[in-house]
């Protein structure tokens, strides 16, 4: 696996995400040095990704010529349909603010996954916008963060990058299907044999079956330095399934008063089904949260106009 070529690079923009509360005491206490290499250190296993997943001859749709029209909330092309819609509920301190993207595919390979600096490992990071435009997309949300943790099945565009199954996983399927699945249930080889086409790794799914699912309130997502809780209204970025090859993304701004709180995720599963969905699954959120459409943004994260790094991408391109 790729993963057995790590070697420690560069500091990590990741570096000022510790500079203060739990991170600060971990970094001035004796465990420094491993803070260091575990939290902050760039460690590169594939350093160019768009070469490797070449050299593995995947099949998928190219959507370089793809010749599609744009609004200012749509896009369509003969790959996919992209309807983007914003919803403000609440009013005062208690406002959400929310983006919908409903998105139709003509071959479930039009979704593709991008990662920070054409590279797979640890620690990496760049703004999703800057993701999206090197890769030419036309719509884009962020991903799961997979590089801030060691575990989890990372497939992605139909090529293993990792295989150390710890939670509930999300799967996307060659043939438009979507499914939740047990990641220690199972291998990143048998996935891809079964037709998987991307997997993320984050959780927990918050519809099952068309029904929120229960529990939700008591689910912690890994015990890293900053990563404790998913908790309380936070910015959001989930994604829910209606049909085969017809998926919904959605990204809830947050931690701006008077603009948006945030959704708790019984609060966001219930946005989930009020768009009819039979399933949906929690992915990174907090300052991660992004949706790109057209060239810029579509939300605002943070309430501050600008961005926070991310390791990778789900985007369409164009």
């Amino acid at each position: 696996m790729p993963e057995d070529t790590i070697a420690p690079k560069r500091l990590s923009r990741r570096t000022f995400l510790l500079g203060g509360g739990a991170g600060f005491a971990l970094l001035a206490g004796g465990g420094a040095t491993w803070a260091l290499d575990r939290f902050v250190i760039d460690h590169v296993a594939v350093d160019d990704v768009a070469s490797y997943e070449a050299a593995q001859d995947v099949q998928s749709v190219d959507t370089s010529g793809a010749n599609g029209t744009f609004t200012d909330t749509s896009y369509s092309s003969q790959f996919c349909t992209i309807d983007i819609s914003t919803v403000v509920t609440g009013s005062g301190d208690s406002t959400v603010t929310y983006y919908v993207a409903d998105v139709v595919l003509t071959d479930a390979t039009v979704l593709r996954s991008a990662f920070a600096d054409n590279e797979f490992g640890t620690n990496i990071v760049e703004d999703t916008s800057v993701i999206a435009k090197d890769n030419a997309a036309v719509f884009a949300i962020n991903g799961d963060y997979y590089g801030f943790r060691d575990t989890g099945i990372v497939i992605r565009n139909g090529v293993v990058y990792r295989d150390a199954g710890a939670r509930d996983g999300l799967a996307f399927y060659r043939d438009g299907s979507v499914k939740v699945y047990d990641e220690t249930a199972t291998t990143a080889d048998a996935l891809v044999a079964a037709g998987v086409w991307n997997t993320l790794s984050f959780g927990p799914a918050i519809v099952e079956a068309g029904a929120v699912v229960d529990g939700i309130t008591d689910v912690e997502v890994d015990t890293n330095v900053g990563n404790h809780s998913i908790q309380g209204d936070q910015p959001r970025t989930a994604i829910g399934v209606i049909d085969a090859n017809h998926l919904v993304f959605v990204v809830v701004d947050g931690r701006s008063e008077g603009y948006s709180e945030g959704v708790s995720l019984p609060e966001l599963a219930a946005i989930f089904t009020g768009l009819g969905c039979v399933t949906a699954y929690n992915i990174d959120g907090g300052g991660s949260s992004t949706m790109y459409f057209h060239g810029g943004l579509v939300n605002d994260p943070l309430g501050k106009g600008q961005e926070r790094g991310t390791s990778d991408i789900l985007y369409i391109g164009g």
